[in-house]
């Protein structure tokens, strides 16, 4: 066993008891992946049958993650279901909340958390774009708050933003950063608190300019998806937009590229459009949301494909050393 492996099971022993707060579909696949890195999981929901529900969730993730190399003999073994959110948190070395995108419900949620938590746990949120500032309002001791907010799913997608609030303590993160980069995840720190934090920022502007240009009747959403998947889709799972931009540039790299192709992009910009989710614009989309097969289905394809691109993008980069050969700035 490599350094790195020593080093990550450190780290898995000291936060061996985690804590998912809320059964949904991301916490549900928060306590997958706990599980199989050998991790004792309990889960607290107040919903009825949410424990039926979460075991019928947790069969599914199997197949994605026995395709990740991760052990799924007996995954529920170190599983525990706990209704009482006190009683669940009690014992927690890291308590991973997943609760309704509502600040009054998340404050709640951890002033309950943190009166019956121990006071070293690690107490994360996965809320995808209310503040830590905000959440930890509620708290005595703010600075043991920090966003874990996980691309879904978590068990798959490898980014976690880690965020943290104006007074999160700086020992906070780091633990924050061991523990998912212990799973094999691939922790971000973002270094300002923004609503929506970066992904989903990125995700909404992409969006509302494809809204646009299929309200527009430009291309429809099938034909969007193909361009998307064809393109930048490709290019952005193994360089993302900047050094794409830069590699674009040619030899004088994004410097280039800015000078020279710069201002058409820019007029770009001014040309987006600004549509609106209001009923004539969500009766068109949901009328073209037909790909040809049931979700369920549509998710296990993409889970395998995904998976596939993963294992490329992961692959070791082969650097030449040979010249390169002489390119134009270029856009496309």
């Amino acid at each position: 066993m490599n350094d790195t492996h020593i080093a990550a099971d450190g780290i898995l022993d000291a936060h061996r008891r985690v804590t998912v707060v809320g059964a949904g579909v991301i916490g549900t696949s928060w306590t997958a992946l706990f599980l199989a890195n050998g991790l004792t999981v309990t889960v607290t929901d107040p919903l009825p049958d949410a424990d039926r529900q979460l075991h019928d969730q947790l069969r599914q993730t199997v197949p994605t993650l026995r395709a990740l190399g991760l052990p799924t003999a007996d995954l529920d073994r170190n599983l525990r279901f706990e209704a009482d959110l006190g009683k669940a948190v009690a014992d927690a070395d890291v308590v991973q909340e997943n609760g309704p995108e509502r600040l009054d419900v998340k404050q709640d949620l951890f002033a309950r958390i943190e009166q019956a938590a121990r006071p070293d746990a690690l107490l994360l949120s996965s809320t995808s774009g209310i503040r830590a500032t905000d959440i930890a309002q509620a708290l005595r001791q703010p600075e043991r708050l920090v966003i874990g907010h996980p691309f879904n799913p978590p068990h798959l997608i490898p980014l976690v933003e880690v965020v943290p609030g104006e007074r999160t303590g700086q020992d906070v993160v780091e633990r924050a950063v061991a523990f998912y980069t212990a799973l094999g995840k691939k922790p971000q720190v973002l270094r300002k608190e923004v609503p929506g934090f970066v992904a989903n920022r990125l995700q909404a502007a992409l969006f509302r300019e494809a809204v646009n240009l299929v309200v527009e009747g430009v291309v429809t959403e099938s034909e969007l998806d193909n361009i998307v998947t064809s393109s930048i889709g490709l290019r952005w799972a193994v360089a993302g937009p900047f050094q794409s931009f830069h590699l674009g540039g040619g030899p004088g790299g994004l410097p280039h590229f800015l000078e020279h192709l710069g201002p058409g992009l820019e007029s770009l910009w001014r040309d987006l459009g600004t549509p609106e989710l209001d009923e004539p614009t969500n009766q068109l989309l949901s009328g073209q949301a037909h790909f040809g097969a049931s979700v369920e289905e549509l998710e296990a394809a993409r889970d395998a494909a995904q998976i596939k691109v993963l294992q490329a993008a992961s692959a070791p980069l082969a650097l030449t050393t040979e010249p390169a050969r002489k390119r134009v700035a270029s856009d496309d």
